[in-house]
């Protein structure tokens, strides 16, 4: 059984399509499961659309839900259209966006760090003239705000949690191995899930998010594992989804997971 649970589409700003594109294309790629799940509005800023090009307007965000629940009845029989978002983790407004997300019946919450001391983790210029220390400091800055997002309770699936190689490939060097290593562990204990993010591809780095190595160390302290292309385009729905399987079996994983009303569902590899 097929699924992948990370899609955007136009009303983020830097996608292409509709909806109903992402859902026909799951279908044509022989999913059973589609996750929709842009970016949400910044519900922390005073703006209504300060970002235009990162994420939704607060305006449209209910739109977006009354949609994805229209085509899930409408495709109903054909494939699972999943009610999802993903949610960037912001600690000083997490409480505020608890109270919005929690208006509406979503399957999955993502959690993602998409900035880190208030600079995006896909900035080339962020490690410019940087000593080792201070990367090893970015770097556990990074792990730090995960380990809290994992803990917050509000996602069930912490995105691409080593992209900030995706501009940085060096980024992976960086010697953080206990930091890595504690977020896994807290990731675990509260039961959520990471993604294996086929998007890398579209970075500098390439290959997926997270790397090999910190898939065998999240099947050592038991990490679930689910999937998601990131698609920005319809065509990349499902992309390299086979190749994932495959990778997961040969670490010792035998089944990852995907959620509807929140509640796990775990599936054979």
């Amino acid at each position: 059984m097929k699924f992948d649970l990370h899609t955007h589409h136009f009303r983020c700003g830097h996608a292409d399509g509709t909806i109903r594109d992402y859902i026909e294309a799951g279908i044509a790629a022989g999913l059973s499961v589609i996750g929709i799940s842009d970016h949400t509005p910044y519900f922390g800023h005073g703006e209504e659309h300060p970002f235009p090009h990162i994420a939704m307007a607060k305006r449209d965000f209910a739109g977006y839900v009354d949609e994805v629940l229209q085509l899930k009845q409408e495709y109903a029989g054909r494939i699972d259209v999943l009610l999802g978002i993903e949610s960037d983790y912001f600690p000083d407004h997490i409480e505020q966006y608890r109270k919005v997300l929690s208006q509406y019946p979503f399957d999955y919450i993502i959690g993602s760090v998409h900035s880190v001391n208030e600079v995006s983790i896909f900035n080339k210029r962020r490690w410019k003239g940087l000593d080792e220390q201070r990367r090893i400091a970015d770097k556990t800055a990074y792990y730090a705000l995960i380990q809290d997002s994992a803990r917050s309770g509000l996602f069930q699936i912490l995105g691409h949690i080593d992209a900030m190689k995706g501009n940085y490939p060096a980024f992976s060097d960086i010697p953080a191995t206990e930091a890595v290593d504690e977020t896994l562990r807290i990731i675990a204990g509260a039961r959520v899930a990471i993604e294996v993010n086929t998007s890398g591809k579209t970075k500098l780095s390439g290959g997926w998010y997270p790397s090999d190595a910190i898939l065998e160390r999240a099947r050592y302290f038991g990490v679930d594992i689910t999937f998601g292309s990131d698609a920005h385009i319809p065509s990349r729905v499902a992309d390299e989804w086979d190749e994932v399987a495959r990778k997961l079996k040969e670490i010792g994983y035998n089944e990852w997971v995907y959620y509807k009303n929140k509640t796990r569902i775990a599936v054979p590899l």
